[in-house]
């Protein structure tokens, strides 16, 4: 399977501290906003990973993330020229499919498992046809995507921001796919936004009797750091957990480490080069 983090989009919604600054570096709390999706990605054993970055970021993601030797992935990159929706970045990204399974993190959300075992994960990875997708249960969910679904996990209907849902599950920025999506993502037409929407392609699979919902229990911690707000509300909930747990959420060592992608020395000597910070401290206590 590979992964895909969707880290182009402009940020508009957070200028003028976007102006300067893609949103995916943006910090939040303690670390840059791409950790939080690169660790998701990392914690499912994905280990072939593409970044699809805006158009002249080429430097500031290299610099950041490099080529994933760090945490034993191979990490590339690709230009999304003109942002054209969530559902152009399997366009973007074909020649990296190759054919294969795919899983779509975007890279202004933030997902964690407050059990830390992300079997959720693990169980759609694990699914070989069709898609899967989660559902995130909010009290209200008419400003989101809504999914309506069985007791056995069988999506029975989507929504776009409806006005009277039919469920309180939405679906989170986390997509599982298997190789037909290029097909599918090919034949997509643009909405009224212009935009190749991730919808359309979730209510293919839906078409076909092929898409999957995984509910997520309260464990597990969603947040979209979109907004100025959201980013804020996003920060203090990380800080509020590592001070609570003693363990930091999102750390791509460690959780390199625990997948043994990269040994506990080399986690060590990650640590050594950053001793001055807390983050290093924590690397050399693992």
């Amino acid at each position: 399977m590979k992964g895909l983090i969707l880290a182009a989009g402009k940020g508009t919604r957070l200028y003028p501290m976007t102006k300067m600054i893609c949103k995916p570096l943006l910090p939040v709390y303690d670390k840059p906003l791409i950790y939080y999706p690169l660790s998701i990605l990392l914690q499912v054993g994905i280990e072939d990973i593409m970044v699809i970055i805006p158009d002249g970021e080429e430097e500031t993601f290299t610099k950041l993330l490099g080529d994933g030797s760090t945490w034993g992935v191979h990490i590339s990159y690709a230009v999304q020229k003109v942002p054209r929706g969530i559902a152009d970045a399997f366009l973007v990204a074909e020649d990296f499919i190759r054919g294969d399974s795919v899983c779509l993190v975007l890279g202004d959300n933030i997902f964690y498992d407050e059990s830390r075992d992300y079997i959720f994960m693990q169980q759609a990875k694990e699914q070989k046809e069709g898609a899967t997708v989660f559902g995130y249960y909010v009290d209200d969910p008419r400003p989101f995507g809504v999914v309506e679904f069985d007791e056995n996990g069988n999506a029975l209907s989507i929504e776009e921001k409806p006005r009277y849902p039919k469920s309180n599950y939405i679906i989170p920025g986390l997509y599982f796919y298997d190789s037909d999506i290029l097909e599918i993502a090919k034949s997509l037409k643009p909405s009224a936004r212009g935009e190749l929407e991730i919808t359309d392609v979730n209510l293919e699979y839906l078409r076909r009797g092929k898409l999957k919902v995984i509910p997520l229990n309260d464990q597990f911690v969603w947040l979209d750091a979109g907004t100025a707000d959201s980013l804020l509300q996003a920060a203090d909930r990380i800080r509020e957990v590592q001070e609570r747990t003693g363990r930091y959420v999102a750390c791509p060592e460690e959780v390199a480490c625990k997948k043994g992608l990269i040994t506990v020395e080399q986690a060590h000597a990650i640590g050594d080069q950053l001793k001055q910070t807390l983050y290093g401290q924590y690397l050399q206590c693992m």
